[in-house]
């Protein structure tokens, strides 16, 4: 029986690669720029300078631009382009003009085929009386001012290129806040050439149609011992998107431990058939560097709202490029994500909160089966009937020799 259960998980382990594991042959030639065309020896970025990253992913027959940029609110604008020459254009004396309209191109302009940008407007924070870890719940005078992110001032993002990990942040202070002092928020972002798995908690899944942001609140001192913070984000999409919200269950948890559900925040055109844009999250964040399980904490989003135009931003750079300027040509939508969990306040311990979202282009990867959990499931499930079957066999074989060994029946 040893042999037989040893020939089985062999045979799973051999087998399972090609059934599970998903394609990641696919590549981008991926390019990490900062201030693309800009005259490197103005300097470093000042109140009207701000800093542009641009990711640019060539695939065999298209482009993928990616535009992170602290001009206003902190925004990131995303471009899809059939054509594997497109090329980014930015107009920087337009751009640092109190109008930047227009001055952003992506050319040839022709062959784009969608673009949306994603604006992070507001840092949040309530007095959780009840402890409820519900931003929804708490009533209006509970709220403290919002942090409007517009009026940050950023940090040289220059300085924090790495061009052989594809990686920048985007960091920024209330410099008019004293609970600043030793506080911060940034925007980590990395990009990807290939198909891959974060070594660090929630180990998201990417692909090269892909990019991934990691929210950090770092030091700032909160308004109250009751506390909570959230975040406030705008969707601009062009005319003929539909931004939903889709939450996929699983009962695998192997690679964020206790998570069961991965959130997805679409761009769906085509009459819903197609995906066009996403964003990825576990409803996890982590209330220390080392991001370990000990200090998980919920993230919780509330559903997608109708955004008004008179609670955007005065500027960003959505407003810089045709396809995501607020009026007739782009739809506004409004999502609110918050931090913590019931019973548990951890900022205090570590003043630390960490939020990790996935944004790309087409369908979001997706988590499979790895080969290990199948084998384990095989095993478990498989063996048994196994067990069974032999079992009744040996059953049948035992009932026919005792038969034969027997009196036979006198006529």
């Amino acid at each position: 029986m040893a042999q037989v259960t040893s020939l089985f998980c062999a045979c799973l382990v051999v087998l399972a690669p090609g059934l599970v594991l998903p394609d990641d042959s696919y590549r981008r030639q991926v390019t990490f720029e900062y201030n693309p065309g800009r005259n490197s020896s103005v300097g470093a970025p000042s109140a009207t300078v701000p800093n542009v990253l641009h990711i640019r992913a060539v695939g065999p027959s298209d482009t993928i631009h990616y535009l992170w940029s602290s001009l206003g609110a902190p925004t990131i604008l995303q471009v899809y382009s059939s054509s594997p020459n497109s090329t980014l254009h930015i107009n920087w004396t337009q751009l640092e003009l109190q109008d930047p309209t227009d001055a952003v191109r992506v050319e040839p302009a022709e062959a784009v085929v969608y673009s949306t940008a994603v604006i992070f407007s507001r840092l949040l924070e309530y007095k959780d009386v009840n402890d409820t870890a519900d931003l929804s719940r708490a009533p209006a005078e509970d709220f403290y001012p919002p942090y409007q992110l517009q009026d940050f001032s950023w940090d040289d993002a220059n300085a924090t290129l790495n061009q052989s990990t594809l990686t920048a942040q985007l960091r920024g202070r209330n410099a008019t806040s004293q609970l600043f002092a030793n506080g911060s928020i940034t925007f980590r972002i990395a990009a990807f050439e290939d198909s891959g798995r974060d070594s660090n908690l929630p180990r998201l899944l990417h692909t090269a149609n892909s990019s991934k942001m990691e929210f950090i609140i770092k030091g700032l001192q909160p308004r109250g011992n009751q506390s909570r913070f959230g975040l406030e984000l705008m969707v601009l999409e062009e005319e003929g998107t539909q931004r939903q919200i889709r939450l996929r269950r699983t009962i695998d948890d192997e690679y964020t431990p206790s998570i069961f559900k991965v959130a997805e925040l679409l761009g769906v055109t085509g009459n819903g058939s197609r995906v066009s844009s996403f964003l990825q999250w576990k409803p996890v964040a982590y209330g220390s560097p080392q991001a370990l399980r000990a200090d998980s904490m919920q993230s919780r989003d509330y559903g997608l709202q109708p955004g008004h135009k008179q609670s955007l931003p005065t500027a960003s750079l959505a407003f810089a490029f045709p396809g995501t300027t607020p009026g007739h040509r782009a739809r506004l939508s409004a999502l609110n994500v918050s931090f913590g969990s019931p019973g548990e306040r951890l900022y205090p311990v570590h003043q630390y909160i960490s939020w990790s979202v996935l944004i790309g282009h087409g369908e979001p990867p997706e988590d499979r089966f790895s080969v290990l959990v199948i084998a384990v499931m095989a095993v478990g499930l498989g063996l048994p009937a196994l067990l069974l079957m032999l079992g009744g066999v040996y059953v049948c074989v035992a009932r026919r020799r005792r038969a034969a060994t027997g009196y036979q029946p006198i006529n």
